[in-house]
């Protein structure tokens, strides 16, 4: 998860939440002011909402060539009758 300068020039930090044994509940996002102790430090490490963006682009455009390689490997196993229903 990324902290993300919003334009308002606050920031969107991730945060866990956890039960009263430490284990972890989930994650989310909280707003963080120029008035939080914890801003400076965030926003050493803090990209704006289209560098977000273009993360997202590149895991999507990652995620598409996965895909394809898998179709293609998928395709070869069940052309070759090396299983699935298709090398029956």
């Amino acid at each position: 998860m990324f902290v993300i300068k919003l334009p308002n020039g606050n920031l969107m930090a991730p945060e866990s939440a956890t039960d009263h044994g430490d284990e972890v509940l989930g994650d989310a996002y909280v707003e963080v002011s120029p008035q939080d102790p914890d801003y400076a430090r965030l926003s050493q490490q803090a990209i704006s909402e289209e560098e977000m963006q273009a993360h997202r682009q590149r895991w999507r455009d990652g995620d598409e060539a996965l895909r394809l390689e898998f179709e293609r490997y998928r395709a070869s196993v069940l052309g070759t009758g090396q299983g699935g229903e298709a090398g029956h």
